[in-house]
Parts: C-alpha cells; sequence; structure tokens
C-alpha cells in the first residue's frame, strides 16, 4: 500500500461517520422541524384560547354593568359596560387577525361580532337610555329579549373556544406521536450506522495492518540501503577538497572530514563533543577580534549564511589560515533545525595571489603615470633654472625678489605634484579621514598632462568638505583608474565630469535605511559601451584595450569599494543622440571596514 492508498483508506475511514452523523443529523432536523411546527400550532391555539376568553370576560363585564345599572339606575354601576365597551371590539379584530383559523373558525367570529353588534344595539343602548331618562327598564320582553341575544354571544365564544381547545389536543397528540418516531428513526438509525461503521472499519483495518506488515519489510530493505548510503556519502566527504564539519542543534561538533582536520589541527576523537568555537577559532584580519562562528548565525538567523569578509582561522598550534567559510541548517521533516553544516577551504594562496594582482596593477599605474609625471616635474624644474640664471645675471633687486617668487610657486607645484604621487603607494595602516574633493584634485593634477595628451575637458563639481573614513591610497588608485578610463572613452574634444554629492539619512527603493554618506560620480560623453561588454567589465583579466591594458582595473576598483563598505556601478549609452558612461560610487561616513579587498 502506497502513501495515496493509505490516505484514501483515511479518507473513507474518516468520512464514513460523518456522512452517517451527517444522515442521522439530517434525519433528526426534519423530525424537530416537523415538531417544532406542531408546538407553533399548539401555541397558536393557546393563544386563540386566551384571546377567546379575553373577549368572554369583557362581554360579561358589558353585561353585568348593564345590570347593575338597570336595577339601580346608578351610573357607577355603568363604568365597567362603559370600560369593557372601548376594547370589545378591538379584541374581537385581535381574535379574527390571529393566525391559524380555518374559514369555519372565521365564520364563528364573524357571528360573534355580528351578534355582539345587535345586542349592544337592540338591546344595551336602548335599555341605557331608558334608565337615564327617568323610565324603567323591567319590561319582561324587553329583558328575555336581551337575554337570548347574550346567550347567542355566548354561545359564539363557547363555540370559539371549544374548536380551539379540541384543535390543541388534536395538535398535542401530533406532537406525541412525532416524538415517538423521532426517537424510533433515531434508534434504527444509530444501530444501522453503528453496524455500518464497524463492519467498514473491520474491512479496511484489516487492509492497514495487512499494509502494515509490508511496510515493516520494505523499512528493513530501507535500513540496509540508508546503511550503504551513509558509507557512500562518508567516502564522498572524505574525499572532497573543502573541510567540512556538521554540529548538533547546540553547536557541538559530531563529524569533521579530513581537510577539516587537518585545516584546524584537531583530530575526529578529540574534537567530538566540543564546541565549535573552540575548534574552529576565526578572527577577524584587521582587529583580531573574535568573530561569530557561521554556526552561531545560521542559529541566530535560520538560514543558510556566509562570512562576506574572509577571517582568520587559528589553528590547534596556533598558526593561521585565512579561510572562506558557510554554514547551512539541516532541518527534519517539521523544518525545525536539528544540526548545522559548516564548509570551509584555505585562501592563504589565493589571498597572497590577489595582493600580488593588486600590486601589479598599482605599477601599472605608476608606469601609465611614469612619463606625466616626469613631463611635469621637469618643466617646473626648468623654470626655475631659467630664473636662476637671471638672477645671476644682473638683474635688480626687485627682478630678483620677482625671480625669485615664480621659482618658489613653481617648486610648491614640483612639491605637490610629488606629494600627490607618493599618497598614491604610501599606504596608513588604519582608515583614516579622507577629502574627497581634496583627493581629487590631486588626482587630476597627477592626471593634466595625460588629460590634456589626449585632448579631454575636465569639468567639476564638489563641495567644500565631504570627508570620509579610508584608505586614502587605495580610494586614490581607485579614482585614477576610473577618471584615466573615463578620459580614454571621451577621446579627443571629449568631456570628463567629477561631481560629489553628499548623501543624508534616507531609505532605498526596497524601504531599507541607507548610510551617511557621499557619491562620487565620473561621467564621460564617449560612445558608451555595449550590454555584451558591460556584463563583463567586473571580471579579472577582462578588458577592451588590447596589449594597453591589464584587465585588472575594474576588478580591483570594485573589491576595493566592497571592502570599504561601498558600492560601484555603472550605467552606459551607446545612441546616436545620447551616449556617454557614467560611473558612480557611494562611501559612508564612517563604514565598517572589511579585510578582503576583492
Amino acid at each position: 500500500m502506497n502513501l495515496s492508498q493509505f490516505n484514501s483508506v483515511l479518507r473513507q475511514v474518516f468520512l464514513l461517520p460523518v456522512v452517517s452523523l451527517l444522515v442521522v443529523a439530517g434525519a433528526l432536523y426534519m423530525q424537530i422541524r416537523g415538531a417544532n411546527l406542531t408546538v407553533n400550532l399548539i401555541q397558536d391555539s393557546d393563544a386563540r384560547i386566551s384571546q377567546a376568553t379575553l373577549v368572554s370576560k369583557l362581554v360579561v363585564d358589558q353585561e353585568s354593568g348593564l345590570r347593575g345599572y338597570q336595577t339601580t339606575g346608578d351610573a357607577r354601576f355603568l363604568q365597567p359596560f362603559n370600560d369593557a365597551e372601548s376594547h370589545v371590539q378591538e379584541e374581537i379584530n385581535n381574535l379574527d387577525n390571529m393566525a391559524g383559523a380555518d374559514t369555519d373558525q372565521k365564520q364563528d367570529i364573524i357571528d360573534l361580532r355580528a351578534e355582539h353588534q345587535t345586542w349592544r344595539d337592540a338591546f344595551a343602548l336602548p335599555v341605557i337610555g331608558q334608565v337615564q331618562e327617568g323610565g324603567k327598564a323591567n319590561d319582561v320582553d324587553l329583558n328575555l329579549h336581551g337575554k337570548v341575544l347574550m346567550d347567542e354571544v355566548r354561545h359564539d365564544l363557547d363555540d370559539i373556544i371549544h374548536k380551539a381547545e379540541d384543535n390543541r389536543a388534536r395538535r398535542i397528540t401530533r406532537w406525541h406521536s412525532q416524538v415517538r418516531t423521532m426517537l424510533l428513526v433515531l434508534l434504527f438509525l444509530a444501530l444501522g450506522m453503528g453496524l455500518l461503521i464497524g463492519l467498514f472499519t473491520r474491512s479496511r483495518l484489516h487492509t492497514v495492518s495487512v499494509a502494515y506488515r509490508m511496510s515493516l519489510e520494505i523499512l528493513g530493505r530501507r535500513a540496509e540501503e540508508l546503511f550503504q548510503s551513509e558509507q557512500q556519502l562518508r567516502t564522498t566527504l572524505d574525499s572532497i577538497g573543502d573541510g567540512v564539519i556538521t554540529c548538533d542543534a547546540a553547536g557541538r561538533i559530531q563529524m569533521m572530514n579530513p581537510v577539516a582536520r587537518e585545516l584546524t589541527g584537531w583530530g575526529l576523537s578529540e574534537a567530538r563533543g566540543q564546541p565549535l568555537e573552540k575548534v574552529f577559532h576565526i578572527v577577524n584580519e584587521v582587529t583580531r577580534e573574535t568573530v561569530e562562528t557561521p554556526v552561531a548565525k545560521v542559529k541566530r538567523l535560520n538560514r543558510i549564511v556566509g562570512m562576506a569578509n574572509h577571517p582568520i582561522l587559528i589553528r590547534k598550534d596556533g598558526t593561521e589560515l585565512n579561510v572562506a567559510d558557510s554554514g547551512a541548517p539541516i532541518r527534519d521533516q517539521k523544518g525545525e533545525t536539528r544540526g548545522i553544516v559548516l564548509v570551509f577551504r584555505d585562501i592563504t594562496i589565493e589571498r597572497k595571489t590577489q595582493d600580488a594582482l593588486m600590486a601589479n596593477e598599482k605599477l601599472a599605474v605608476a608606469g601609465r603615470l611614469a612619463a606625466t609625471i616626469a613631463h611635469e616635474i621637469h618643466n617646473p624644474l626648468d623654470s626655475v633654472s631659467n630664473l636662476l640664471y637671471l638672477m645671476r645675471n644682473g638683474a635688480s633687486k626687485e627682478e630678483s625678489i620677482q625671480f625669485m617668487d615664480m621659482a618658489e610657486q613653481e617648486l610648491a607645484r614640483v612639491t605637490q605634484i610629488s606629494r600627490a604621487m607618493l599618497g598614491l603607494y604610501r599606504e596608513s595602516k588604519a582608515p583614516v579621514v579622507v577629502d574627497l574633493k581634496e583627493m581629487l584634485h590631486e588626482i587630476l593634477l597627477l592626471l593634466e598632462r595625460r588629460l590634456i595628451d589626449l585632448g579631454v575637458t575636465v569639468s567639476t563639481d564638489m563641495p567644500k568638505l565631504v570627508s570620509v573614513a579610508a584608505f586614502p591610497a587605495e580610494l586614490r588608485q581607485v579614482f585614477t583608474n576610473l577618471i584615466t578610463n573615463a578620459a580614454e572613452a571621451a577621446g579627443p574634444g571629449g568631456v570628463v565630469k567629477v561631481s560629489i554629492t553628499a548623501d543624508s539619512v534616507s531609505l532605498d527603493t526596497t524601504g531599507k535605511k541607507k548610510l551617511t554618506g557621499a557619491t562620487v560620480t565620473i561621467s564621460d560623453n564617449g560612445p558608451g559601451i555595449p550590454d555584451d561588454v558591460q556584463a563583463n567589465l567586473f571580471q579579472p583579466f577582462f578588458t577592451t584595450k588590447g596589449e594597453r591594458g591589464t584587465g585588472l582595473g575594474l576588478w580591483i576598483s570594485r573589491g576595493i569599494v566592497n571592502k570599504h563598505g561601498g558600492t560601484i556601478s555603472l550605467e552606459s549609452a551607446t545612441d546616436e543622440t545620447e551616449h556617454g558612461t557614467v560611473v558612480s560610487v557611494f562611501l559612508a561616513t564612517n563604514p565598517t571596514i572589511t579585510a578582503a579587498a576583492i
């Protein structure tokens, strides 16, 4: 029996009692509904009897009041007659308007209304008028006539009450019959449904029992297959080139593959049951502070995580390795975390290679700037030599002072150029406050000859003071590369614009809070970059400059910007009417500097 069949059996076992209960409930509802209708009819009969009794009482009050007034002539005896007079017709109308009356009962009420009106007009009112005029109302024929009229009224009321009582008795008998029928129906339905459910459930349970025995046999075979699969998985883990550590939900080590044991310096027997932080001890490469392990981060975030800045792993013997790591939760069928797996690898050689590539790119930048800087330094020094020659050969005192001022200005320019050049390579050990406007002016000064040779015009739009915390030499390398690329793309007669925009605290398009900082924008009006080329611009060793390029500039620039917690983006258009490229670099005012630049 597969899962679908088992679920089908469960549905049948569940649905049959539900259907049975619905049938019983439907039958019970019909019986109760019929009984309730009968009870409503009984209540109608009770109401008709009560209303007829009320009319009878009013008629008696009228007759009693009239007899007392007829006998004594005292108007006070006439008060019950007057009180009943104002209500009797209204109550007869209420009796007529009651539901449930048949044609015979309607006719009785019509006769009652007519006979009561006849008694009132033909007997009661004449008697009252005769007494009020001072006469006597003792005439036997008149009183006998009044008695006959009143007997007819009473007879009609008795008929109405008697018929209502007969209807009530029949309805009560019917209600008792309905209750007995309902009990019998419920009894037979309960017995029938119970027998049906019992037989059906027995049949289904037998089917499940057979399937259970077959499942036990299948589970036995699968247990053996699982054991073989576990051995295969263990062999696979022992063979891969990355370190793998598995922990329980509390973060205690359960398994380490050989690569993990080699990288950490811990044996499996001594590491099993130990907290991961003790065996996999990682620190920040710059601050040397203990870093949150991927396992702790997985437990906190309950999802797959990776380390953005590659930490340093301190092995058991105290030696250090640069590692890249990630962690993922191991979940059960309910989605609850039952363990955590950590995967890491040694990237020490990779980091050294990246550092070598960065150094190579710096040397390439220096080579490209060497001729320009030599020319920029030669011209001021040549001017100083000429001025000194003039001062030695007969210059007046005033002219000598003027020549000295001019020489001082030229030497200041040489000093500024050399300081900017040294700043490109002199790196601080910690982030410092960098004035972006001053830095960009220094870079433009270094590139001035190169920009003139390319025939490019540069415009700037920079506020007076916009500063960020950063490694200045690395930012100089980024902006030197970006400005040079923009100038070469613009070509002769082109325009390059360098601008700085201060960014305050705000929300981005996703609703997340943006950091305070500045955006440096470098744009050109060159032909633009095709879409297929844009997709590869930030890849290492990809270049559009042929032998003149290394293909590392933008890749390293992005790594440096990411290291500073910033972002770099590029937009380009290749239309005939609108073309050019815009590169935007966002730098936070107080970023979290990471160790890895790439």
